[in-house]
């Protein structure tokens, strides 16, 4: 539990509210709170709700090691992988830590890429060719970039992407939300 206690107040400092702004959002005591951040007392599930909701988090959040966040991905600590289903190689690059919105890729596109499925979700997507050159169909509609070029897009509209070329597609990507 120990965590718990220090997770809240690390949410509340980082939220720069004082003891009597979350007393005043929970209808907790600034005592009881106060005890329950140096650990001096037991929390019941209703108050660790009180306190969530005042954060507008989940209370699972409480329980997350905020000691293991990363903020930089050196590069030989990309992870690559590949989406079954899929050809291209994903190395991501974003950090790990919670309520992350972008998850930003190196995405490789096999030589002569086609088309397999179009995809559609909530989101947004932006690709910057790196190396080669891609063509994207969204709703219908075809846009060729060439390295150097990149395209933004909401993700929600019907789209894939294809590599026409007969050497592999290097792209930066940034996708919303985080979906792997």
């Amino acid at each position: 539990m120990r965590e718990v206690y220090e997770n809240i107040k690390l949410m509340r400092k980082q939220s720069g509210m004082t003891l009597k702004d979350l007393s005043e959002k929970t209808g907790l005591s600034v005592g009881f709170l106060s005890q329950i951040e140096r650990g001096n007392s037991n929390l019941a599930i209703s108050s660790l709700k009180k306190i969530a909701d005042a954060f507008n988090v989940n209370v699972s959040e409480f329980f997350q090691d905020k000691i293991n966040y990363t903020y930089v991905t050196r590069k030989d600590e990309q992870q690559v992988f590949q989406v079954k289903g899929l050809r291209t190689q994903y190395a991501s690059l974003g950090g790990n830590f919670d309520k992350r919105v972008l998850a930003p890729y190196i995405l490789i596109m096999e030589p002569n890429q086609k088309k397999k499925d179009a995809f559609k979700f909530a989101g947004e997507e932006f690709y910057y060719v790196l190396k080669g050159a891609m063509k994207f169909t969204i709703e219908n509609r075809e846009y060729s970039i060439y390295e150097g070029d990149s395209i933004h897009f909401p993700s929600y509209l019907e789209h894939y992407g294809e590599n026409l070329l007969d050497e592999e597609t290097h792209l930066l990507g940034v996708i919303t939300p985080v979906v792997f």
